[in-house]
């Protein structure tokens, strides 16, 4: 699985990309085809005083691709809702090749 974590408008410190990458590990476990993930970290409102935390993530498997956005004040509850719900579209994808 190749992994690629871009940041947008602001560098990510050491620990939110050992977040990322350490929660990302956990997506074998869903599906096992996944070719490569990209992750997009970005700042919303950049001209405002009021930062909003966007993550994107976007999982490539053979003949589909899941992508999923959330935002919120933090980067790691951005990403742990984005997680949730590509978890759960991954989930019901093999349910459904499964019946």
């Amino acid at each position: 699985m190749n992994v690629n974590i871009q940041t947008v408008h602001f560098d990510a410190d050491e620990k939110l990309v050992e977040y990322v990458s350490r929660k990302l590990a956990k997506l074998q476990t869903f599906h096992d085809r996944i070719l490569k993930v990209d992750v997009f970290l970005k700042l919303d409102n950049v001209v405002h005083t009021i930062k909003d935390k966007i993550a994107e993530i976007r999982v490539h498997v053979p003949k589909h691709d899941f992508f999923v956005k959330a935002s919120s004040k933090s980067f790691e509850e951005s990403f742990d809702c984005a997680m949730e719900s590509i978890v759960s579209q991954i989930k019901r994808k093999k349910e459904k090749l499964a019946a």
